[in-house]
């Protein structure tokens, strides 16, 4: 309830003012000093009103006393519980001329029809023209600045991942598209307007160029490719902007640095990395790898859900090192690596590799990411068998455009190297587990046995 300095006129043009029963501090007039109260003690012969003057009603409070400055006597105050309506005893029982009393509006603070007048506080005359129509500005355009979208194209990208689902689009695909509408919202783009989307496009075309942080070519060409699919949603066309994207040789790190992430990483990360390297899954098949997936005692892995719409796959030959890697991992889900999401995998990944590159003085570690250990399985699969088509199924690829890279790959890296090779004979399956453990291949069986090769 708000109180305040309380003035009133009457026969003798008095002032008044009062103070709560609940505060020691009084609200006076900077002007006038209120008068002291009498040093005596008040007497209680002052009786409570029997109704509200106002209402009616009989539940009524007492709200301290008012002083009057001509002689310094106290009145008590009134507050009726029902109305509101504030009064003294001197507006009810006629001892006093007064007009001290006022009603309380018990309502919200934070609702808008509680405020009774438009004031402009601390403005200067010559301003209030420009607050006022800066207020009628607001009033007209309600959008906040810096808002890019308003809720109806917000609901047309839910709508539009809902129609993707239902087409049958894989959940890495509409997570995709949607996080490339949303940079494009960000950047102010009028996502029904293909105008707009071209400008932001070319910004950070330029922004590359210039060395600044901006889109790749890559990302540029995603965010085309998912507004392209948007309008078709809506039955929209646009004429698509350039996008020339010229595909960079991935960097191939030595077995030794890989070798030494997974030393210096934490256990899960470190099976992860381990399973990445023997199997070259993508880290996002990997994560959804389920424990029915695994044959401990076949030392067989299987994936059924691969991504990118490639082959499933199945390897027969787990080393014991990543059995009892994964085996050592808590059993408490259904999914292999747990319920957390993959970007919290990467995050723990890149502090323990940072640490490691600082540790070991090897800035190359920095270079190596989840999919980097897919190309270096890819190329030392082809460098062992020479096999295109065993590197294209192992892989899962669909297309062997996209195995040829890493032939490419190999022949570079591995030009001054011979065929020669080294040759063990198995005999037993004991043996032939061995020859498999060291990196041996079988390539062929003479009189039933069966030999293995390795380059040298």
């Amino acid at each position: 309830m708000s109180r305040g300095k309380a003035a009133s006129t009457g026969a003798n043009n008095e002032t008044h003012t009062w103070q709560s029963r609940s505060s020691s501090r009084k609200r006076t007039n900077s002007l006038n000093p209120p008068a002291q109260p009498p040093s005596q003690p008040l007497a209680k012969t002052t009786l409570a009103p029997s109704a509200c003057p106002e209402c009616g009603a009989t539940k009524i409070w007492r709200d301290g006393f008012r002083y009057n400055r001509a002689n310094g006597n106290p009145v008590q105050r009134w507050l009726c519980t029902q109305c509101g309506y504030r009064f003294s005893d001197s507006s009810w029982n006629g001892s006093e001329d007064s007009e001290h009393h006022q009603k309380v509006h018990r309502q919200s603070l934070n609702y808008i029809g509680t405020i009774p007048f438009p004031r402009q506080v601390c403005v200067l005359a010559e301003d209030s023209k420009n607050l006022a129509s800066i207020t009628e500005t607001r009033q007209e355009n309600p959008t906040r600045e810096g808002t890019t979208q308003n809720a109806d194209v917000k609901g047309k990208v839910v709508e539009y991942a809902w129609w993707m689902q239902k087409q049958g689009y894989a959940p890495e695909s509409i997570r995709g598209n949607q996080s490339c509408l949303r940079a494009l919202q960000t950047r102010n783009a009028d996502l029904l307007n293909p105008e707009s989307v071209k400008e932001v496009l070319a910004r950070e075309a330029r922004k590359a160029e210039n060395g600044e942080k901006g889109w790749s070519p890559n990302r540029r060409r995603n965010v085309i490719n998912a507004y392209t699919l948007f309008l078709k949603f809506y039955g929209l066309q646009w004429e698509k902007p350039r996008c020339n994207v010229t595909r960079k040789i991935p960097f191939i790190p030595q077995e030794k640095e890989i070798d030494d992430l997974i030393a210096g990483c934490p256990k899960q990360v470190a099976t992860f990395l381990q399973l990445l390297k023997e199997t070259a899954m993508r880290s996002g098949e990997a994560k959804r790898l389920q424990w029915t997936d695994i044959d401990f005692e076949r030392r067989v892995i299987t994936l059924n859900e691969p991504e990118k719409n490639s082959l499933p796959r199945i390897w027969n030959n787990a080393s014991p090192k990543l059995l009892a890697m994964l085996n050592a991992l808590p059993h408490s889900s259904l999914k292999v690596f747990g319920e957390s999401s993959l970007n919290s995998m990467k995050a723990t990944f890149g502090r323990a590799r940072r640490r490691l590159a600082a540790k070991l003085q090897n800035p190359r570690l920095l270079q190596i990411h989840f999919h980097t250990l897919r190309h270096w399985r890819a190329t030392m699969e082809y460098h062992k068998t020479r096999d295109f088509l065993h590197v294209k199924a192992f892989l899962g690829h669909k297309r062997g455009e996209n195995t040829e890279l890493y032939v490419q790959i190999e022949e570079k890296l591995f030009q001054e190297t011979d065929d020669d090779f080294t040759i063990q004979v198995a005999h037993n399956i004991e043996e032939a587990i061995k020859l498999g453990e060291i990196g041996f291949q079988p390539f062929d069986v003479i009189d039933g046995v069966h030999l293995y090769r390795k380059r040298k």
